[in-house]
């Protein structure tokens, strides 16, 4: 009758910082294929209780003759796992010195539900030790930190221990192995994880950590500011001049959710907007380039509202098949060719055309408009032709939000003068730097005093910026009243980099003139 052994590995309890399971192995079974039918793996090793040989009790690990320099040659590999912390412990001596090289390599391997019936990934080697010549004949104790990456993770993943040398007879002998962490291979099924039955989409997160839990391309949510809260952007459009410097100009509430899977690279962008005052009668667009982000490494846009208008309104921009403007180093999304036009399709068609929308308190309210662009990275699994963009290059710092604005162009026909506008004229948040459509002809004339070669963009002489964002929300200033009228500290706080009065917008301890406010 053949016997199935269930699990002889070492499962111990530490306590000393709660409890932490760890898997063992110690050899002393003396039959390999007792530890291989609980989900062990070995290549060119043995065992041995040759007299001298065995590290403790009576039984170790022999490897084959360490004459490799591939990691794939020899090794030992844990069954699966749910790593814990803390350090990865091992002895280790040799039968003999001679030999050019012996190193040892770890590597972590995590599930692949598509790579059956391994269902390993790639390895990925996160430790190397050479070992010093002679090489020891005595006993030495290997201790290595279990990375971040995978250390108290809720996904199982499988440890390799590899040993690789270069020419000599030399073997590597090695025992009392513990890896912090709880057994989850089932022996009796293959050896599959037993952590696949809580992970129903296949893509190694687990049901309870996944946002997505049937859908294999996406596991989980970021938002920015936070998941119920928007923040506020604000421009004054007569840069380089100061203008009225109301910060009314365009008013916009932003939210950003960033879809990632499994792997942490992005797969779509909900970027909403709601669009809620424009108090200048330009035609300014709107819209944010992604900073490090090349145009080939995302799919689609959709949801921007770009209608290509006449010039005499405002500029037809080029913009490509996957929705980006063309002609641009980074990936740059028009949200809205002409700001004022789109906000006042929340007005009622009957309301008599306003010079200002939602600045001026003597003029009728135009509801806020949403709008809602739609970045697509990845499709079903298959990113960009130009490579996939990780969640650590999208932080929300990537979204370098601008306005571009109409100068005057003078007189027509006799008539008043009329306003166009000038692809170039591109005002961004301070410090903030430019896209390859701005005219750089504009830096360090009348009001402004940016210094591209020293990284200052977009400030005056004494740091005051044109544009602005809010994480909080913001309650602008209304039609022609100075934000440092309005707002008391606002001059203080921008010279001296917002380190002082960090809350000079908020309705608390005499910030503000509230006569001065617009209240929707």
């Amino acid at each position: 009758m053949k016997k199935i052994f269930v699990i002889t590995v070492l499962v111990s309890f530490l306590t000393a910082s709660g409890i932490m399971a760890q898997v063992s192995l110690n050899f002393e079974s003396g039959n390999q294929a007792i530890e291989i039918g609980n989900c062990w793996k070995f290549e060119k090793v043995t065992y041995t209780n040759v007299s001298g040989n065995p590290i403790s009790g009576s039984w170790s690990s022999l490897s084959d003759q360490l004459n490799q320099p591939s990691a794939e040659n020899c090794w030992i590999k844990t069954p699966w796992m749910l790593v814990g912390s803390g350090n990865i412990t091992f002895q280790a001596k040799f039968t003999g010195s001679n030999g050019n090289t012996r190193e040892t390599k770890l590597f972590y391997i995590p599930y692949n539900a598509s790579n059956a019936p391994s269902f390993e990934g790639t390895p990925v080697e996160f430790y190397s030790y050479t070992w010093p010549q002679p090489y020891a004949l005595t006993p030495q104790a290997v201790s290595v930190p279990v990375p971040g990456i995978i250390a108290n993770s809720a996904v199982v993943y499988k440890i390799r221990v590899s040993m690789t040398g270069n020419g000599g007879s030399t073997r590597m002998i090695a025992d009392d192995f513990i890896f912090p962490g709880l057994y989850m291979s089932n022996p009796a099924g293959n050896c599959i994880p037993q952590v696949v039955l809580q992970d129903a989409d296949g893509d190694g997160v687990s049901n309870t950590e996944d946002a997505y839990p049937t859908d294999p391309y996406r596991a989980y949510n970021s938002y920015f500011p936070s998941e119920t809260q928007s923040a506020t952007l604000a421009f004054e459009d007569l840069w380089p001049a100061k203008g009225d410097y109301d910060f009314n100009d365009v008013v916009v509430d932003y939210r950003l959710q960033t879809v990632s899977n499994a792997a942490g690279n992005v797969v779509e962008v909900f970027a909403g907007f709601i669009l809620r005052a424009s108090g200048a009668s330009f035609h300014n667009g709107f819209g944010f380039q992604l900073d490090g982000i090349t145009p080939d490494k995302i799919i689609s846009v959709t949801g921007n509202d770009i209608s290509n208008s006449p010039a005499n309104e405002h500029i037809n921009y080029s913009i490509a098949a996957n929705g980006l403007e063309n002609g641009q180093t980074y990936a740059t999304c028009i949200v809205a060719d002409c700001f004022r036009r789109v906000i006042n399709k929340g007005a009622d068609p009957s309301t008599p055309s306003m010079k200002y929308i939602n600045t001026d308190p003597s003029e009728a309210k135009v509801p806020y408009y949403p709008m809602n662009v739609h970045l697509v990275f990845i499709n079903n699994g298959i990113p960009a032709p130009g490579g996939t963009v990780s969640l650590a290059q999208l932080t929300s710092n990537a979204f370098n939000f601008f306005i571009v604005a109409e100068t005057w162009t003078g007189a027509m026909n006799g008539e008043a003068k009329v306003t166009i506008q000038d692809r170039g004229k591109e005002i961004h948040l301070a410090d903030r730097i430019p896209t390859d459509k701005v005219n750089a002809s504009l830096f360090g004339t009348l009001d402004d005093d940016s210094n591209p070669a020293t990284g200052k963009y977009y400030k005056t002489e004494n740091n005051l910026p044109w544009g602005i964002s809010i994480l909080q929300g913001f309650e602008y200033p209304i039609e022609k009243a100075p934000i440092d009228e309005a707002y008391y500290h606002f001059v203080d706080w921008a010279g001296s980099a917002g380190v002082l009065y960090p809350e000079w917008f908020s309705n608390s301890g005499g910030n503000r003139n509230a006569a001065l406010i617009y209240i929707y």
